[in-house]
């Protein structure tokens, strides 16, 4: 499960627990992107902040690992290249599930190999607000959209976007966002408004 999870959420957490059950799945990798292709440096918090964040929010589930790979990777993180290496790891016969929201899966034929991302994982499409799932086969043609499945769970109307919004402005993100997370933005001070109106940080 990629993402830059800046900040992580309560609804990336629901998510992976709800394909994990679905699937069965012994392990789900949550993946920070080191430096995502299609966003400059100036729009995300640094990798390592993203990579703590991630940690504490999912250290109370034994089936969630947080991988550094992507942050380590030098130069853009293309998911071709972790699927690719994450099945080399762990040998023949093992299956990558690649986890991703229904903004991107429409947008995945602009991405670094797309034909190659859906041959060699299977990849799992989540809804969500304001991207219609539906469109999937127009967009991606019938043959590629045939091996995408798309998971009926209803969208989580949570944003990452959202949260940073409400942080710079000083609101609470209470039950946005899991405590050890909301603690560490606060004690990190960011997400603040370069106004300084934000200056207080999240409130509880």
């Amino acid at each position: 499960m990629g993402g830059t999870f800046d900040p992580i959420h309560h609804a990336h957490l629901l998510i992976a627990e709800e394909i994990r059950r679905r699937f069965e799945l012994p392990r789900v990798i949550f993946m920070p992107s080191g430096k995502p292709p299609h966003k400059t440096d100036a729009e995300i918090t640094s990798a390592e902040d993203r990579y703590v964040m991630v940690q504490l929010a999912t250290a109370d589930n034994q089936h969630f690992y947080v991988s550094r790979m992507e942050i380590e990777r030098e130069g853009p993180s293309y998911t071709i290249d972790t699927i690719r290496t994450l099945r080399s790891r762990m040998g023949e016969g093992a299956e990558v599930y690649f986890v991703t929201g229904a903004d991107a899966i429409l947008e995945i034929l602009t991405w670094h190999e797309p034909d190659a991302i859906i041959e060699e994982a299977r990849v799992v499409a989540v809804p969500r607000p304001g991207f219609d799932l539906r469109e999937l086969k127009e967009t991606l043609g019938p043959r590629r959209a045939s091996k995408v499945t798309v998971i009926d769970a209803p969208p989580a109307d949570i944003s990452s976007t959202n949260i940073r919004e409400r942080v710079a402005i000083g609101t609470s993100i209470r039950y946005l966002v899991p405590p050890p997370v909301i603690d560490y933005i606060r004690k990190r001070g960011l997400y603040r408004s370069d106004n300084g109106s934000g200056s207080r940080g999240p409130t509880c």
